[in-house]
């Protein structure tokens, strides 16, 4: 009991709260703490992206261009990584293992690429394979156009459904007047291609005049969070608002989410973006939070290993600096946790195929959550 208390209060203050929209709701403490947060991996600065390899190691991406493979204790610089473009938000972002990785070995990595005639960049994909510590048989799968020299909205994180189709997400890239409502623009859209970057031919706008077929939904702001319903199979994302309105959304084919027509949050200034929540023919959110807690990085947990947490949803709050855990009844959030408060601004979680937790935190590196 004496050593729960300390973990209280050394590493984790826990409490929780209700949704976003009832934010004055009452506070419950928990009586202790199901992990001890341990530091795996020290001195980074910005992980973005994790991606586990079979032989336990681990692949992590530093926003700054950094693609470091974390192996046997140490951590070794992965060679021929693409050049980013690295200003703002944008840089060396989310990275995913195909799902046959161990008979194929292709790996996913979305960056900002400066690649193009116009000055700036904009959000990539490519797959490659890793040999001897280095990325070779590097393909673009897809580039957004064009290049902007803003540092807003890049997005960008990857997941495959169940059937094996790549999703992944780009912000408006600071243009929400123009990109997020227009699907012949690329911007505010989740994507979706075969795992070798064609496009299939039941994406709802293949067919439609000067869109982008790539497009699966739109009308987005800037997804930090992408990951699959381990119960479902829905592709679930959780977006930045501006002041309030950050979103959780379940991905419907051709589905529009409103932004900016539709908002739960306000300009920074202060001042209405719009009078209008909802509106007929667009998404609602299953979850909002107000203020907004600037999301970063989701994870289902399916692991029995943490008590009371298998079910839940972790997301991590850049803002307010620590992970939240959503506990849900079906598409709807019951309860919030706060986690490791203070640590840090938390840029991703995964539950690892171990059945650990592991949390990225800039300024410190990854943490594993060992189970007490």
């Amino acid at each position: 009991m004496k050593n729960s208390v300390l973990m209280i209060c050394l590493f984790v203050v826990m409490f929780n709260f209700s949704c976003g929209q009832d934010a004055e709701n009452q506070v419950d403490i928990p009586s202790d703490v199901p992990f001890s947060p341990e530091l795996l991996i020290d001195g980074l600065l910005i992980p973005w992206g994790m991606a586990f390899l079979p032989d336990g190691s681990l692949l992590v991406t530093e926003k700054s261009g950094e693609l470091i493979h974390f192996i046997d204790g140490k951590k070794i610089a992965v060679s021929n990584v693409p050049e980013v473009y690295d200003r703002g938000q944008g840089g060396l972002l989310d990275i995913e293992l195909h799902p046959d990785y161990e008979n194929n070995g292709w790996i996913y990595i979305t960056y900002a690429s400066p690649e193009g005639p116009v000055k700036g960049g904009n959000t990539a994909i490519i797959r490659a394979k890793l040999k001897d510590n280095a990325l070779v048989n590097k393909e673009l799968l897809y580039k957004a156009e064009p290049n902007t020299t803003k540092g807003q909205h890049f997005g960008s994180r990857i997941v495959f459904d169940n059937d094996g189709y790549l999703y992944f997400s780009i912000g408006e890239r600071g243009e929400r007047d123009v990109n997020p409502q227009d699907i012949t623009l690329d911007g505010g859209k989740i994507y979706r291609l075969f795992d070798d970057g064609r496009i299939p031919e039941d994406n709802p706008f293949v067919g439609t005049s000067g869109a982008k077929t790539a497009i699966y939904s739109y009308g987005h702001r800037n997804p930090q969070g992408l990951a699959k319903n381990p119960d479902s199979g829905e592709i679930w994302d959780h977006e930045h608002g501006p002041r309030g309105g950050d979103e959780i959304n379940i991905i419907k084919k051709g589905a529009n989410y409103g932004w900016p027509l539709i908002t739960y949050g306000i300009n920074y200034s202060g001042t209405p973006i719009t009078d209008k929540t909802e509106m007929q023919g667009m998404q609602q959110p299953i979850h909002y939070w107000v203020p907004s807690i600037a999301p970063s990085g989701m994870a289902f947990i399916t692991t029995g290993k943490y008590r009371g947490y298998k079910g839940s949803i972790l997301v991590g709050s850049l803002a307010f600096q620590y992970l939240e855990r959503l506990e849900l009844d079906g598409t709807k959030v019951m309860k919030r946790e706060k986690l490791l408060e203070n640590l840090g601004r938390v840029r991703n979680v995964k539950q690892g195929p171990d059945g650990l937790i592991y949390v990225a935190i800039e300024g410190k590196g990854i943490y594993r959550l060992n189970p007490n």
